[in-house]
């Protein structure tokens, strides 16, 4: 395997998935917010994702969702001197909606927590400049400055400048943090993937055939910053503080990258990037599944550029009938007993008509591995929106959809099928 087929492997593994259900999550939070504070019916008015997730850095298995809500002007004087009591009317007009689900109001933020998501609603008033006021209750209460809309805007321009690298680097750089334990937050994980690339433009015409390359130089980078008590945040210049020292760790990571580098063996390139970035990165077995399978990937079929958004969702039959959400276990450790029916069906969508539907099936592990039916082929939609299938192999599978609409996917969606192996 190449190491262009390595770090492409490497990239999918970590895509964030269901963003259909967290978009809807984002959507109906708002709608709740919008009804109570405007009166007005919309999933989509007066919000703004923000964090990794609002600046497409978060990866798979992402846990927490940020959002600010813009609240009205007029309420300025009602809250004004209370800031614990606007969280309180936030948490409330939200219990409304999400009778069942765990809501606390956490310093500066309300919490909403979805199994193992937790999407922080903050709310804001927003001042002529366009930055933003937001509450804090710690210490008697007072309002705090933030300006996510430049460092959203900044961190698109170099990304598109740079050809995507600046958040493929930033996603894998968030699984070397987890596996190397580094007290670091995801903002100053962005940040210093951005200030590596600032006047760094020797990838701008590389594919990810030299990401072994790129990472090796962006720790070098990294050990050359040597120990900082803060960094200035790119866009607003707002200080982000540096929770605990990683020069130790980040010397460690550049003498395996350049290990993996000079190696000639790939099986001895694979263990130095293991020992980077722990299990998400693939393993031996990835080279035996790629070559058992004529997997497509759609963006060798189509221009990419995601405008718009569709959610899908699966209902779970057993053989008594009865019927369950895929979107209600996931998340809680729950698995599908095997030979249960599924039928995955396009849920919500907001892409402009006439568009087409195109799905993907995707198995993985041993089992589907030994059967020789890992698949992974793009299908035509049948014009129901809705495709059925049944859980036949143990492991982790996903179904993924996009939507076509003038020869373009201009939406896509994936959920994860967790198939219980004590089935087996």
């Amino acid at each position: 395997m190449s190491t262009s087929k390595a770090f492409t492997a490497f990239l999918n593994n970590i895509k964030v998935v269901n963003s259909g259900q967290i978009n809807k999550r984002f959507g109906r939070i708002t709608r709740q917010l919008n009804n109570f504070f405007y009166d007005l019916d919309s999933k989509n008015s007066n919000s703004l994702q923000v964090g990794s997730y609002g600046r497409y850095t978060g990866i798979k298995d992402i846990s927490d969702l940020d959002m600010l809500f813009i609240l009205p002007n007029e309420c300025w004087d009602t809250y004004k001197e209370n800031q614990s009591y606007l969280l309180q009317r936030v948490k409330d007009k939200l219990k409304e909606n999400f009778k069942s689900t765990n809501i606390r109001g956490d310093g500066q933020v309300v919490v909403i927590s979805f199994g193992n998501q937790d999407f922080e609603v903050c709310p804001v008033f927003q001042k002529e400049d366009g930055t933003f006021k937001y509450p804090d209750t710690n210490n008697g209460g007072k309002w705090k400055k933030c300006n996510p809309r430049d460092e959203i805007e900044s961190f698109r321009e170099l990304n598109a400048t740079r050809k995507g690298h600046l958040r493929r680097l930033a996603k894998m750089m968030r699984v070397w943090r987890t596996h190397n334990e580094i007290e670091m937050s995801g903002f100053l994980v962005d940040t210093l993937c951005y200030n590596f690339f600032l006047e760094n433009d020797d990838y701008d015409d590389k594919s990810y055939r030299s990401y072994d390359e790129l990472i090796r130089d962006f720790f070098r980078f990294l050990e050359n910053e040597g120990e900082r008590e803060f960094y200035y945040a790119f866009g607003s210049n707002s200080k982000i503080p540096v929770k605990a020292q990683f020069y130790k760790k980040v010397r460690k990571s550049r003498e395996a990258s350049e290990n993996a580098v000079d190696e000639e063996s790939f099986n001895a390139k694979m263990k130095e990037w293991k020992k980077i970035f722990g299990r998400k990165f693939p393993n031996s077995d990835f080279s035996k599944e790629s070559a058992s399978t004529s997997e497509m990937h759609i963006e060798n079929l189509y221009e990419v550029k995601e405008k718009y958004q569709i959610t899908i969702d699966c209902k779970l039959k057993d053989e008594n009938l009865f019927e369950k959400m895929l979107s209600k276990i996931i998340g809680n450790s729950e698995k599908i007993n095997k030979n249960v029916q599924l039928e995955f069906y396009l849920e919500e969508s907001n892409v402009p008509h006439p568009f087409v539907l195109k799905w993907k099936v995707k198995n993985s592990g041993s089992e589907a591995l030994k059967r020789n039916c890992i698949r992974g082929q793009i299908i035509d939609d049948d014009g129901s929106h809705k495709i059925l299938e049944r859980a036949d192999f143990t492991g982790e599978h996903y179904v993924e959809c996009y939507a076509i609409y003038q020869n373009e996917v201009v939406a896509r969606d994936r959920i994860q099928v967790p198939i219980d192996i004590k089935n087996a």
